[in-house]
């Protein structure tokens, strides 16, 4: 790692600048730093899942929006926000580096938050209440574009905060020596862990302000929330290492793509010249370390290719067409970013599960026995806590207990490995599914046998909490360990990129959802009994809506078995990492990629 003078100034008002030589001045970066990044991931994430925990159930209640409509509303702005992170990831890359990136995407979320509060605040901004439940007022033109306005200014918000927030905290890191990756990996599981924290104060505080006292006050305390979370994050922006905007990858990729479709007709042999220039000075900052050549997906080396000296300048050995020629060091970003491709599919499938209670999850336990005593029921979104306290109990155990037991027994760290996370992830993805079936099955019967005047299931709400402990232990092993994964096997100068890409899978998710339910609804509205839709769930038969989500799943687990687990293997891909191996080290990964780039 270089010296703390080294490194881009903390200065806010310049990321460019070198500070001045200070010999006694604290080096940057590290848990110093983290704590404030972690301190402003909590406070945000607060805010924003304050909304997302209960927004099917504002929806419902202030708009009058349910059955598939809001399920898709609820999916389609879920999918928004991630897939804004590869804008997000592009301009921090390219123009404002990923401190900035982060503090414009939370004045953003900011003002998208002041903006939902305005709407349960101002009555002109929804439509009136319902009085006849059977014939509700449905939304006005511009009531709907007030309520996207919020809705669209937080997702650009997620666009900027998402992608950078677990790159800029992995940079802290010098992940050059054993101590540093080993940090890394526990970052991850503190990052999830730090949020669940908040993410259990969101459910149960602010939810139930929300739901039972005022959603004007509901909504002004993530707005607040969203004030802490950017105070946080400038207090500690001395303590930051900030890496300066290098330019985007992803124009990289496109010029990689389009010279070798140029040079398609070449053969890649021992007697290819490639073009493969040192990195200029400028380039060689914590973050930009040079990629080795390496013998997986050939075909992209035909756009380093040197077909005539003709193609470089002669006096500055630079390309004169950069979408003809490119770089050594732009083909392996390339190749990179493809060798998670396969992995991240899985993902995309593992998953739609995690994906269902904000939506069907809510509408089931609408239409369960909520009581507590004879005055108090439970929120809906109190249930997500269940998830979270699912997934935190395993992070404290396996962080907190199991390692540092293991440490001392054997002397030596005994971690499980990324696939034997994944794949049981995985597993409890597909049990997820089941148990929701079986469990929505039951509710139906109970309701229709025992159906009174209501569409009420007298039996408990808590009945939902198996299948909510399968979505939080998926996300416990799958979630953390996909997006350890990809900040692992991309090269440090693409961590914002794996950032995007790990909310881009969650993005895809949620697309993907909304399309499953659309053709699902399709195919069977006409059905004496469909499988989705409408207000009343007791007329559906969302069980067999949820087993052909579990079939998925477990078409995928086979995927993953027999095909993207291979890419999982090679954890410490020379080709995607800047540690200094050793020379047997070297050679075995090496031997390792080449059996892996011709499969």
């Amino acid at each position: 790692m270089a010296n703390a003078t080294d490194r881009p100034s903390p200065s806010p008002s310049s990321v460019n600048q070198d500070p001045p030589p200070n010999t006694c001045a604290r080096k940057p970066g590290g848990w110093r730093a983290v704590k404030y990044i972690l301190g402003n991931e909590s406070f945000e994430k607060l805010a924003s899942m304050s909304l997302v925990g209960n927004l099917t159930m504002y929806l419902q209640s202030k708009y009058h929006i349910g059955g598939v409509f809001v399920v898709n509303i609820v999916n389609i702005w879920s999918g928004s926000s991630n897939i804004a992170s590869l804008a997000g990831a592009f301009i921090s890359d390219t123009y404002f580096g990923r401190f900035r990136t982060l503090l414009y995407g939370s004045i953003a979320s900011l003002l998208g938050m002041g903006t939902m509060t305005l709407t349960a605040g101002i009555p002109q901004l929804r439509p009136p209440t319902c009085t006849v439940p059977t014939d509700c007022p449905q939304p006005k033109a511009g009531q709907f574009a007030c309520l996207f306005a919020g809705l669209g200014l937080l997702a650009i918000g997620a666009g900027g905060i998402r992608p950078c927030n677990i790159g800029f905290g992995a940079d802290q890191f010098d992940t050059k020596t054993a101590k540093g990756r080993a940090q890394l990996q526990s970052f991850f599981n503190w990052w999830y862990f730090s949020f669940t924290v908040a993410l259990v104060i969101a459910l149960t505080i602010v939810v139930y302000i929300q739901t039972n006292v005022s959603w004007v006050l509901g909504f002004a305390i993530p707005t607040a929330c969203f004030v802490v979370s950017i105070t946080v994050f400038l207090v500690g922006c001395h303590t930051y290492i900030r890496v300066k905007p290098q330019g985007s990858v992803f124009s990289d990729m496109a010029r990689v793509i389009t010279a070798a479709l140029r040079k398609r007709r070449l053969g890649v042999g021992p007697e290819s010249q490639f073009y493969d220039p040192p990195l200029i000075p400028s380039d060689q900052s914590h973050e930009k370390k040079k990629l080795k050549r390496t013998n997986r997906f050939k075909f992209f080396d035909k756009a380093a290719i040197i077909t005539d000296p003709s193609e470089l300048h002669s006096q500055e050995n630079k390309p004169k067409n950069g979408w003809r020629l490119c770089s050594v060091q732009q083909v392996e970003e390339l190749k990179c970013f493809i060798a998670i491709f396969p992995v991240w599919v899985s993902g995309v499938l593992c998953f739609i599960p995690m994906d269902q209670h904000n939506t069907f999850g809510v509408l089931q336990a609408l239409q369960m026995d909520r009581s507590i005593g004879s005055n108090f029921k439970i929120p809906p979104a109190w249930l997500n806590l269940i998830t979270m306290i699912s997934l935190s109990i395993w992070i404290f155990t396996y962080e907190g207990i199991y390692i540092p037991l293991s440490r001392k027994l054997s002397k030596k760290e005994k971690r499980l490995s990324m696939q034997q996370r994944i794949k049981t992830g995985m597993i409890m993805s597909i049990l997820c599914m089941i148990v929701s079936g079986v469990v929505e099955k039951f509710r139906r019967n109970s309701a229709l046998k025992h159906n009174n005047g209501s569409f009420v299931s007298p039996i408990s709400v808590m009945f939902l909490s198996p299948q909510l402990v399968f979505s939080g232990l998926t996300e416990a092993f799958a979630s953390v360990s996909i997006m350890e994964f990809f900040t692992m096997r991309m090269p440090e100068s693409m961590r914002t990129v794996a950032g995007a890409i790990f909310f881009l899978s969650l993005s895809i998710t949620s697309y993907t959802s909304a399309l499953i339910v659309n053709i699902i609804h399709t195919a069977t509205k006409n059905n004496e009994k469909p499988w989705l839709g409408g207000r009343d769930l007791n007329k559906n038969r969302l069980e067999y809506y949820y087993f052909t989500i579990a079939a998925l799943g477990t078409v995928n687990l086979l995927y993953f078995i027999f095909f993207a687990s291979k890419y999982v293997d090679l954890e410490n891909s020379i080709s995607c990492n800047s540690r200094n191996l050793s020379k047997s080290d070297s050679v075995d990964e090496e031997k390792g990629l080449e059996r892996l780039g011709s499969n």
